[in-house]
C-alpha cells in the first residue's frame, strides 16, 4: 500500500494558531490529512485529489481586500467542505453570502443552540439543545450564500454553524479543533466519517509497511548516515530504516558533552547491544565545551554548536565510504512551519539543534521517513517497531541540549551541576509515578546566586529552576500541579545531594498556542 492508496483530507490554512490541531483530531480518527498554505492550495489539490477539505481558522479579515481567499478550485471539486472560522467567513464572503466586522465579538467559551437535525451534529446536541464550544472570533456571518440554512447558532452569532447539505458544504463559527469544544473531535468526525464517506485507514502498521517500501526504493544499493541524537525521532527514524535497508545504515552519534546525565552511554548500549546497529560514537565534547567557554547569549550558543556538530558530523561522514544519503527526524510540524515560514520545504538540518542548514559541500540526499507524522504519532510507530515505552515515551529533549539550561556562561563545574540535578529531578518523578503524565520536566541551573544557610555555615550558591509542563500536541502546555511531597523531596535531595545550588524554585508559567518550543 502507499499513501497515495489512502482516504486524504486537504486542510487548507489561512494561519490559524490552530491549524495543526485539526490534522491532529483528524489522525487521531485514523484520516490522513495535509496542511498547505491557502496561496498554494490549488496545486495541493490536484497533487493530493483528496475525498474532504477543511478550511482553517485565521486571523485576517474578509471585509479587507487584501485578505485570503479560498482557491476556486476548492468549491469546484465535488467533494465535502468544511470551514472553521475564517474558513466559514471565507465561504461566505465568495459564495454570495456577507461578513460585517464589529458586531458582538466572542472570544473563549460559548453555547450554541442546534436549530435543525444535520450529521454534522449527529450524536450531539438535538435540536432546542445546546452544545459547548470554544469561539474565536471579530467578525461575524450577516447573511448566509443562496442554498445554505442556519444548522445552529449563539448569543454572538446567528449562523453559528451552516450548511449546504446538497453541495456538502459546511462552515462552523467556532473552534472544534480544540480541546475547548468539548465534542469538537466528534464533530470532525462526522464531517469525515459521516459526511465525507471516510472509513479511517491511516495506521500505524501501514505506514510501516509504506515507508519500508519508500525507503528501498529510493535508496537502492546505496549507503545511509544518520545523525544519532538519542532522542526519539532520530532513534525511530533509525530503527525503521534499519528494519529497511539493514546494514547500509550507519549511525553516527556526535557526543556534546551536552547530554543528560548517562545519556551517551544509554544510547550507544540500545543500538549496538538490542538493534546491532552499526554506531560510530564520537565523543566531541571538549570541542564543544572549549567553543562555548565565554559564550553567554543563547542564540550565539546554538549557532556555536549547530556549527560543531555539522563538522564534526560530516567529518565522520567522510570516513564513511560510498555514503549517499542522509537520514533525519524531520517531522510534520517541522514541514508545516517550514513552508509557511519560507513559502516552500527548508533543507534545514532538524537533528537535534535547530540551527543551520544543510551545507552544500555535503552533496547528501535527505532521507526523512517521519515527515509525515507528528510527534505522538512517531511513538507510536516507534512501539509499532518494538522501542519500549520506556524509550519512546521519554521526554523531549532541546537541540543544543544543557546548553541552554545553563542561562550564561557554560562551565564543566555548571554541566556536571546541572546533570546531576536532573537526574534527581527526573528519578523523583519516575519514583512517584508521575513522569507519563508529564509532557515534559527539566531542571535549569540559573545564573543567580543567593545566600543561604546550611547547618551553621552560610553559603552563597546557585539557585536551580524547576519546570514540567502537561500538553496532548507539544503546541500549548501547562505547568504540572506538582503534589507538594514530590516538590519537597526532589529540593531536598538536589540540595543535599548536588553541591553548588542551595535553592530549588518551580516554575509555573504556561505555553499558550503559537509560542516558541519548550526548552
Amino acid at each position: 500500500m502507499t499513501t497515495a492508496a489512502h482516504q486524504k483530507v486537504l486542510i487548507v490554512d489561512f494561519g490559524s494558531q490552530v491549524t495543526q490541531l485539526i490534522a491532529r483530531r483528524l489522525r487521531e480518527a485514523g484520516v490522513y490529512c495535509e496542511i498547505h498554505p491557502f496561496d498554494k492550495a490549488g496545486a495541493a489539490l490536484a497533487a493530493m485529489k483528496p475525498q474532504a477539505i477543511i478550511l482553517s481558522g485565521g486571523p485576517a479579515s474578509t471585509t479587507e481586500t487584501a485578505s485570503p481567499r479560498a482557491d476556486a478550485a476548492l468549491f469546484e471539486a465535488g467533494v465535502p467542505v468544511l470551514g472553521i472560522c475564517y474558513g466559514q467567513q471565507a465561504i461566505c464572503a465568495q459564495l454570495g453570502g456577507k461578513v460585517e466586522s464589529g458586531h458582538h465579538r466572542e472570544f473563549g467559551r460559548a453555547e450554541i443552540a442546534v436549530q435543525k437535525d444535520s450529521p454534522l451534529f449527529a450524536g450531539l446536541a438535538g435540536v432546542g439543545e445546546g452544545e459547548p464550544v470554544w469561539m474565536s472570533h471579530g467578525d461575524r456571518v450577516t447573511a448566509i450564500p443562496p442554498g445554505f440554512e442556519v444548522i445552529a447558532t449563539s448569543e454572538g452569532a446567528p449562523f453559528a454553524a451552516i450548511g449546504d447539505e446538497a453541495r456538502k458544504i459546511y462552515g462552523v463559527q467556532f473552534h472544534p479543533e480544540v480541546m475547548h469544544t468539548p465534542r469538537g473531535a466528534t464533530i470532525l468526525k462526522n464531517f469525515t466519517h459521516r459526511i465525507a464517506g471516510l472509513t479511517g485507514d491511516w495506521t500505524m502498521a501501514a505506514y510501516r509497511d509504506e515507508q519500508v517500501q519508500k525507503i528501498r526504493a529510493q535508496v537502492g544499493t546505496g549507503k545511509v548516515i544518520c545523525g544519532l541524537s538519542g532522542g526519539v525521532d532520530s532513534s525511530v527514524a533509525a530503527v525503521l530504516i534499519h528494519e529497511a535497508i539493514g546494514d547500509q545504515l550507519t549511525c553516527v552519534f556526535v557526543d556534546t558533552g551536552l547530554l543528560r546525565k548517562d545519556e551517551a552511554k544509554q544510547v550507544t548500549t540500545l543500538f549496538r547491544e538490542h538493534y546491532n546497529i552499526p554506531l560510530i560514537h564520537v565523543d566531541a565534547s571538549q570541542e564543544f565545551l572549549g567553543a562555548l567557554a565565554g559564550v553567554s547569549d543563547p542564540e550565539t550558543k546554538r549557532k556555536t554548536i549547530g556549527k560543531i556538530f555539522i563538522d564534526v558530523f560530516d567529518r565522520e561522514a567522510n570516513r564513511i565510504e560510498g555514503a549517499e544519503f542522509l537520514a533525519q527526524g524531520t517531522l510534520y510540524p517541522d514541514v508545516i512551519e517550514s513552508v509557511s515560514a519560507s513559502g516552500g520545504p527548508s533543507a534545514v538540518i532538524k537533528s537535534h539543534h535547530n540551527v543551520g542548514g544543510l551545507p552544500d559541500y555535503m552533496k547528501l540526499k535527505l532521507v526523512e521517513p517521519l515527515r509525515e507524522l507528528f510527534k505522538d504519532e512517531v511513538r507510536a510507530l516507534g512501539r509499532e517497531l518494538g522501542l519500549t515505552d520506556a524509550f519512546v515515551g521519554r521526554h523531549p529533549f532541546p537541540g543544543p541540549g544543557l546548553a541552554i539550561r545553563i542561562p550564561g556562561e557554560i562551565t564543566p563545574d555548571a554541566v556536571a551541576t546541572l546533570q546531576e540535578a536532573d537526574a534527581i529531578y527526573l528519578d523523583e518523578i519516575r519514583k512517584a509515578g508521575l513522569y507519563d503524565e508529564i509532557w515534559q520536566a527539566f531542571a535549569v541551573l540559573l545564573p543567580v546566586k543567593t545566600v543561604g544557610v546550611m547547618g551553621d555555615a552560610r553559603t552563597y550558591e546557585k539557585v536551580l529552576a524547576l519546570r514540567a509542563v502537561t500538553s496532548t500536541d507539544g503546541m500549548t502546555a501547562d505547568f504540572f500541579q506538582f503534589p507538594w511531597d514530590v516538590l519537597a523531596r526532589t529540593a531536598t535531595r538536589i540540595i543535599n545531594e548536588v553541591r553548588g545550588v542551595n535553592r530549588v524554585v518551580y516554575d509555573v508559567t504556561s505555553k499558550p498556542p503559537g509560542t516558541i518550543e519548550w526548552e
